[in-house]
Order: structure tokens, then C-alpha cells, then sequence
């Protein structure tokens, strides 16, 4: 295992490359120049022209594409054109955000994703899994926009449960210390704040879930009903087992392992896939700054933040298959020998 880990990791600097090439290309392309949109509508031309050579814009593209390559080797992704602030600063004092927002997604999804796949593989066929499956067809149909907007209508407009956006009251703000709210009100004992948090990302959470949730639940309803017309299962119901038994022990646990690689691949999406959900929901996450940032064409923040997204689904994917090793022996990485 430990050569196929090494090979991994090394195909990271493939991927990351061309993930690299192609944001940095499609930046320098389709987005307008930043110079007027930084100086203002009264810059003037030299004004402009002094501002591109002061950020190493006048460069040809590939010096400016080595520059910006160079800088990433060593951790440094650029300043941004309008705080003048590092580019990782930027992004890692938004990211506990995002984290947070794709976590209580997963959550959800795999909670409710399980447990309905498991209800409609055990009453296949019946309305309740034909309902389960309706649910699952609807969460693959649905724009994740729409689904936030359609909540924010109900829970916040009509019944006024949920509040509409924001990450937490402004009169509770925590004394922040890692960023994740969640975590930094349980440690300080704040519960009011907590519960005030938790309000705020029941709606965001749900809304991003719900694509995943669907996946979750076919892959969970497809693989116990392939599980359960196995041998073994048949066996186990005639030694006499209880039915509940012969699912959560002999069939769920085996099950599982197709359904551990979907969500590590979804908890990867929804890192990367959180731009609406944040966007309609005004999540202070990477992901509305992102799409701030390409507004108003900051390329380095776009770069860095792709690059790390990339970087980290990337990385999961390593994660999900070894966590798939260990949950099932039989997979192995190197050849039989023989």
C-alpha cells in the first residue's frame, strides 16, 4: 500500500499543473482587465499602465504563469489586488467557513442518504421505497439555488423558524479562535451562541446536502439489495436470525464499502461546489469570496483558492481509497503475486 500512496501523491503534480494551466489561462482570457476596475472609472491610462507593471501584469503570460508557479512552490499564492492582503490569509480566514458549511452537509447527507437506502433496499418495491426513491430523483433534479431560495421562502419568509443567511447573530459572535463556530461555542460554553449557530446552518446545510443526499441513498439502496441476495444472507436467515440482525450485521456492513467511496467523493464536491449554496445563503465562506473575487477579476485569490480546492479533492480521494482498504481486506493495491 505504501507504493501505491507514493504514486498517488506523485500524480498530484500532474493534476494540480493542469488544474493551474487552465484556471490561469481561462482568467487571463475571459475576465476584463482589473486595472480600471481597481483604480477607478478616473484612472488614466498611465495610471493603468504603471498599476499592471507594479503587479507584473505587462509580462508575457508564460513568465507570468513561471512567476505564479514559483510563488506556489513555496506556499506564497500572490496579494490580492484590493486588500493588499496575502492571498492565503485571505483564503484560510474563510475556508473554517466553507469546511464547516461541506461537514454539516456530509452529515446530513449520509444520516438521512443511509437511512433511507436502507428502509427502501429492506421494502423494495413498496411506497415507501418508491417514496424514497422520489425523494432521491427529486435532490438529483433540483438547482441547488433554487432549493436555497425555495427554503429561505418558507423557513425564514412564511413560518419564520430559520433565519435566512449569515453564519451567526452579530450580538453572538464568538471570541473566534479557529474559525469554526461550531467547535469555538462548544469550547468557550457559549450554548446561546451555539444554538444560534447551529439555527444558521440547518438551512445552507440542507440546501447543499441535497444533491449528495440523493446519490448516497440510490448507491446505499443499490448496493444492500445486491448484498442481500447473496449466499451468505440466505444462510444467515436460515440459521434463524432476526431479520434486523441479518441487515445491520451481515448486509449494512458490507454495503458500506461502495457507499464510504460516494460520500468521500461527495464530502470533495461539496468543498469545491459550495459557490451557490454560500452565495444565496450569504455564507461568509471561500466560496461567495470566490465569486466576488471573479467579479472583480483579483486572479491571484481565484488561482489560489481553485488550486487548493483541487488540492484537497484530490487528497480525499487518496483518503477514501485506503479508508476502502481497511474497511474490506480483500482490496489490494499491488499485484498478486504468482
Amino acid at each position: 500500500m505504501f507504493k501505491y500512496i507514493v504514486k498517488r501523491i506523485l500524480m498530484l503534480i500532474p493534476v494540480l499543473l493542469g488544474v493551474s494551466i487552465i484556471v490561469f489561462l481561462i482568467m487571463r482570457v475571459f475576465s476584463p482587465d482589473p486595472a480600471p476596475i481597481v483604480l477607478g472609472q478616473h484612472a488614466t491610462i498611465e495610471d493603468a499602465n504603471a498599476w499592471r507593471a507594479a503587479n507584473g501584469l505587462d509580462k508575457p503570460l508564460y513568465i507570468q504563469f513561471v512567476d505564479f508557479l514559483k510563488g506556489a512552490l513555496t506556499g506564497d499564492l500572490g496579494t490580492s489586488y484590493y486588500t493588499k492582503t496575502p492571498v492565503t490569509q485571505e483564503i484560510f480566514s474563510r475556508f473554517p467557513a466553507t469546511i464547516e458549511l461541506a461537514l454539516a452537509a456530509i452529515i446530513l447527507a449520509s444520516v438521512f442518504g443511509i437511512f433511507i437506502g436502507i428502509i427502501s433496499a429492506v421494502k423494495k418495491n413498496s411506497i415507501i421505497d418508491h417514496a424514497g426513491m422520489l425523494l432521491a430523483l427529486v435532490g438529483v433534479s433540483m438547482p441547488i439555488f433554487w432549493l436555497g431560495i425555495l427554503l429561505i421562502i418558507l423557513f425564514a419568509g412564511v413560518w419564520h423558524i430559520l433565519p435566512s443567511g449569515g453564519r451567526i447573530d452579530p450580538l453572538l459572535q464568538p471570541v473566534v479562535s479557529s474559525g469554526f463556530y461550531i467547535y469555538d461555542t462548544i469550547v468557550s460554553g457559549d450554548t446561546e451562541a451555539l444554538a444560534d449557530a447551529l439555527r444558521h446552518l440547518i438551512l445552507p446545510a440542507a440546501a447543499l446536502g441535497m444533491y449528495s443526499m440523493a446519490i448516497i441513498t440510490r448507491m446505499t439502496r443499490s448496493s444492500m439489495l445486491e448484498t442481500m441476495s447473496q449466499d451468505y444472507i440466505r444462510t444467515a436467515r436460515a440459521k434463524g436470525i432476526s431479520e434486523n440482525r441479518v441487515v445491520t450485521h451481515h448486509a449494512l456492513r458490507n454495503a458500506m464499502i461502495p457507499v464510504t467511496t460516494v460520500i468521500g467523493l461527495q464530502l470533495g464536491s461539496l468543498l469545491g461546489g459550495a459557490v451557490l449554496t454560500e452565495t444565496v445563503f450569504s455564507w461568509p465562506g471561500i466560496g461567495n469570496y470566490t465569486v466576488e473575487c471573479i467579479l472583480k477579476s483579483d486572479f491571484p485569490v481565484v488561482q489560489g483558492v481553485v488550486l487548493l480546492i483541487a488540492f484537497i479533492f484530490v487528497l480525499i480521494n487518496l483518503v477514501v481509497d485506503i479508508v476502502y482498504a481497511l474497511i474490506d481486506p480483500r482490496i489490494k493495491f499491488s499485484k498478486k503475486e504468482g
